[in-house]
């Protein structure tokens, strides 16, 4: 208001912001996950290996749900393991997964792809019951589902396994440039995160084994 000559604001700092450490699973947590998720699929029901299929990805890759869903079958390279990505503005990146995904991937294509396939399809990798390519919406409401019949984790959502993929990755020993790529980060600070949730667990490890913590 112009009353006085000096502005006494101009050597204060903005507070930080609180920066929230992304909800991950424990690696014994994703175990189960996959597991009752290929239970569910034994019998090949076409749904239900889609949905193995589809979190086998989303935890080998750590893609975002957007990607998934705008997955076509020839982004896959099956002999050498690797997926093309498009993610946000439109870059385009090689991600690797592992034989789990793989083999959940070669059951989907072989026996529940074809079931639901129509003449709409088109190339998506992943289809809704109609035929028609899977959307957001679903892949969130199924991986949701999952989550939520573990029982013992408040993570929820696609965005946990891509939280999780990363963690992991960081704790057996992934450098830190590899995961940013692997995630398609254009940032290398957004994936350090990561690394603050990976000294976290370490903490706590630390609490419950050490006699004198």
């Amino acid at each position: 208001e112009e009353l006085i000559e000096a502005d006494p604001a101009l050597r204060l700092k903005a507070p930080k912001r609180e920066k929230s450490l992304p909800g991950v699973l424990h690696q014994q947590q994703v175990r189960r996950l996959v597991d009752d998720a290929e239970s569910a699929s034994a019998e090949g029901e076409p749904l239900a290996l889609r949905n193995r299929a589809m979190v086998e990805m989303l935890y080998a890759t750590g893609v975002r749900v957007g990607e998934l869903a705008g997955m076509d079958v020839d982004d896959l390279d099956p002999d050498r393991r690797t997926l093309r990505v498009l993610g946000k503005g439109n870059k385009e990146r090689t991600v690797p997964y592992g034989l789990p995904a793989a083999l959940a991937l070669d059951d989907w294509l072989r026996r529940g792809r074809p079931a639901l396939a129509t003449g709409t399809s088109g190339p998506a990798l992943f289809l809704g019951a109609r035929g028609g390519r899977v959307d957001q919406r679903q892949v969130r409401s199924v991986v949701k589902e999952m989550l939520e019949r573990l029982g013992d984790t408040a993570a929820t959502g696609p965005h946990a396994l891509r939280h999780s993929a990363a963690t992991h990755l960081l704790d057996g020993g992934a450098d830190l440039r590899a995961v940013q790529e692997i995630l398609g980060h254009s940032s290398l600070a957004t994936t350090q995160i990561y690394t603050h949730v990976s000294v976290e667990r370490l903490r706590q490890s630390y609490q419950q084994a050490h006699p004198r913590a």
